[in-house]
């Protein structure tokens, strides 16, 4: 199929980019906008606690206070608010209120803090449309305007809240996917030009997977709008890092086989349909196993993954068809001059490292595996120190910011839990209004849970059926002690909830603690599905039962060690107090997927030097020797890529950045390099069982050994090269 392929694409190359421009004008075009949600009730479903509590508030509630916005006052020297102060801040929230802002409901003075040194204005918004871009939008006109008509006073006001929160992480979220973007071009240019001294093969796969990008963006806003999916700002600059990063990985997988095709002694264009045949099945495998754990997602209770999932599958099949077609065709146009001005590609190096690395583990397989593994195992204990943090606002952007302050200045001055209070919904059972004379009872036993500062009854709906009591904790909302508190009040307000009425728990530390429920869910579902599907990729590629438990046990093994090493980096070394709750699931997904890319690259060239006669260990060898630099190059490339993520200056994206490059490196020199071939080698044979997927071919016949496209019809220059006893070739 994969000769197919490489011979139609290189007899139709013009046709071939012509295809993918159209593809690529008319999906850019046509594909609608790609909307954005940060409101962290989105990514539950509905069955959840505080999903119910919160519809149950719009209906029994439609008019109830909710701050969206809120500005804090103080004196710009830091003393306690005077008379004159709180004149101004009564003109400021009376002014403010009459600007008739877009999405601003309510503007109403707050609490002052028991210091005396801060006060608030509350803003009210559409809750609706909590989330969406025009709240952001509200936000920035809010900051603007109460700054503006707190000139001339001695005030310093500075606006928090979720919606400027959401502004200051959209912010945030641009300046963050410029640095990626910058980071990833540079990275991937300068390694290519290292690599192949060669400015067009250098250019060449940021302009074809920029193309690639653009139909992957608009695929998954048409996806995003079919399905009815939750659109994240993290997603895009995720997607970058995805795009450039897996593209460049088979670019490469293409170019190094291609390149040995024409050292081989075949024709230019004949090259390219023999490399696209020898590598294809891998590339495809790779891409399969990528593109099927990121549909695992789609399993994910959260509405978060269950979109990243598709995008990232979407972007990664069209990749996959990029580096099958687009890319052969555009080489195989331009021709051994791709390599120009250099004239090593003529002429094959000794790969004197490579070589050697290749002789110890033929030499020393059993060695190889313990060492390796040792290592990952090593870096694996760090897991037992893990601990997840569900305050994505201040994860997805740097302290520095406006609302980050706010909120840090608020926990010192008011109660920590106060910024987002949890509510507490009596209702009763039977349409019959409330007994009143219970309320304070029930305050009382909710006020007296560990971790709460205070309870009280706030208001009953008109109909008398369901009660709001507001459940001030004393830790702030995202923090474990204030998800902990908060599955305490839940236990103490369903079980001590008077006759005839039911409780319903809702808030900000509400919804962590059903996010927390919901992940776990994930790793118990989304984890040991991704695993099985990958295995099931990779029997049907090697043909084996054997091989796919020993290869997703080790990139099990890399799961680990990256989770590790991520919990002594950040937990440990700079005292974070756990990793963003949905760290180890992206990661798991990425190091495993995307790790089992160099795992199959490694095994694939490993069974090519089997069927060559070679017994296991030198297969073995030999398959490090010709594969190795390829993994070396796509691995430190990729990593690189991912580690670009850091430059965003937030949390979450620099601990993702952290985490999947380090996996990466674990997958490529650790994992691919030693720990496999290793294996396969003590293994042997019956690594391949119950296939014989590694018995020699026999080329005098005509047998192609169909899989690998190998035999005369692959072009006789490579299967009759003859090896020395050192590995080299004659």
């Amino acid at each position: 199929m994969f000769r197919s392929i490489g011979t139609a694409v290189v007899r139709h190359p013009v046709w071939t980019i012509v295809a993918w421009l159209i593809a690529a004008v008319a999906i850019v075009a046509t594909a609608p906008g790609l909307p954005s949600n940060s409101d962290e009730s989105s990514f539950l479903p509905k069955s959840y606690e505080s999903i119910k509590a919160a519809d149950l508030q719009e209906k029994a509630f439609p008019s109830a206070f909710t701050p969206s916005a809120i500005a804090l006052f103080q004196r710009t020297d830091g003393a306690k608010l005077t008379a004159d102060d709180k004149k101004d801040i009564a003109r400021i929230t009376t002014e403010l209120g009459k600007k008739k802002i877009d999405q601003v409901q309510k503007v109403v003075p707050g609490q002052p803090s028991k210091d005396g040194r801060y006060t608030m204005t509350l803003v009210q918004m559409d809750s609706k449309n909590a989330g969406q871009p025009k709240q952001a939008d509200a936000a920035k006109v809010l900051r603007d305007d109460v700054k503006q008509l707190a000139k001339g006073t001695d005030l310093d006001v500075k606006l928090g809240g979720s919606a400027a929160q959401a502004l200051d992480q959209q912010d945030s979220s641009k300046r963050g996917e410029a640095l990626i973007g910058i980071g990833t071009f540079v990275i991937i240019l300068v390694t290519l030009l290292i690599i192949f001294r060669a400015p067009i093969l250098a250019f060449l796969p940021l302009f074809t997977i920029g193309l690639v990008a653009a139909i992957a963006n608009g695929l998954i806003a048409y996806a995003t709008k079919l399905f009815d999916l939750q659109a994240n700002s993290s997603i895009s600059s995720i997607l970058i890092v995805v795009l450039f990063g897996v593209g460049t990985d088979y670019f490469l997988f293409l170019m190094f086989r291609y390149r040995e095709r024409l050292r081989a002694g075949d024709e230019p264009k004949e090259a390219m349909v023999n490399a696209v045949a020898r590598v294809g099945e891998a590339i495809a495998s790779a891409a399969g196993a990528v593109i099927i754990a990121f549909l695992a997602l789609i399993l994910s209770t959260l509405g978060f993954l269950k979109q990243m999932g598709p995008a990232l599958a979407i972007a990664v099949t069209v990749t996959l068809i990029a580096g099958l077609t687009l890319i052969p065709a555009v080489v195989s146009l331009i021709g051994p001059k791709v390599f120009w001005p250099s004239k090593t590609w003529q002429r094959e190096p000794q790969n004197a490292r490579f070589a050697a690395l290749g002789r110890g583990v033929q030499r020393r397989p059993a060695l190889t595996a313990a060492v390796s593994g040792l290592i990952l195992v090593a870096l694996s204990l760090g897991t037992l120190g893990y601990k997840a943090t569900f305050d994505l606002a201040s994860g997805s952007m740097p302290k520095t910011k406006e609302s980050m302050v706010v909120q840090d200045e608020m926990q010192k001055a008011y109660s920590a839990g106060a910024a987002a209070p949890t509510d507490v919904y009596l209702s009763s059972t039977d349409g019959r209004p409330l007994d009143k004379g219970a309320f304070d009872a029930y305050a009382d036993k909710l006020g007296a849970v560990d971790g709460v500062a205070s309870a009280k009854m706030s208001q009953v709906n008109k109909a008398g059926t369901t009660a709001d009591f507001t459940v001030t904790l004393k830790y702030e909302a995202s923090t474990d002690k204030a998800i902990d508190a908060v599955g305490r009040v839940r236990d103490v307000a369903h079980a001590d909830a008077p006759d005839g009425t039911e409780a319903l728990v809702g808030g900000m530390s509400s919804i962590y603690k059903d996010i927390d429920t919901a992940v776990n869910h994930d790793y118990r579902t989304v984890f040991p599905v991704a695993a099985l599907l990958i295995m099931l990729i990779l029997g049907l590629l090697l043909r084996s039962v054997v091989a796919p438990f020993y290869l997703i046990a080790s990139v099990g093994l890399g799961f680990g060690a990256t989770l590790g090493a991520t919990v002594w980096i950040f937990q440990g070394a700079q005292g974070h107090s756990g990793l963003m709750f949905m760290l180890p699931v992206i990661m798991y997904l990425f190091v495993v997927a995307i790790g089992t890319d160099y795992n199959i690259l490694m095994i694939a060239r490993l069974r090519e030097e089997a069927r060559e006669g070679r017994d296991p260990r030198e297969a073995a060898g030999m398959a490090l020797r010709h594969a190795g630099p390829t993994v070396a190059a796509a691995g430190f490339i990729l990593a690189a890529t991912f580690a670009t993520m850091m430059l965003a200056g937030n949390a979450l994206l620099t601990e993702m950045g952290f985490a999947v490059s380090f996996g990466i490196a674990v997958a490529a020199f650790v994992m691919a390099m030693f720990f496999t071939p290793s294996l396969t080698a003590l293994i042997g044979h019956a690594a391949w069982w119950p296939g014989h997927a590694d018995r020699p071919v026999d080329t005098s016949g005509g047998s192609t050994g169909g899989s690998t496209g190998t035999g005369p019809s692959a072009g006789a220059g490579r299967d009759t090269i003859a090896h020395d006893p050192a590995g080299r070739r004659s």
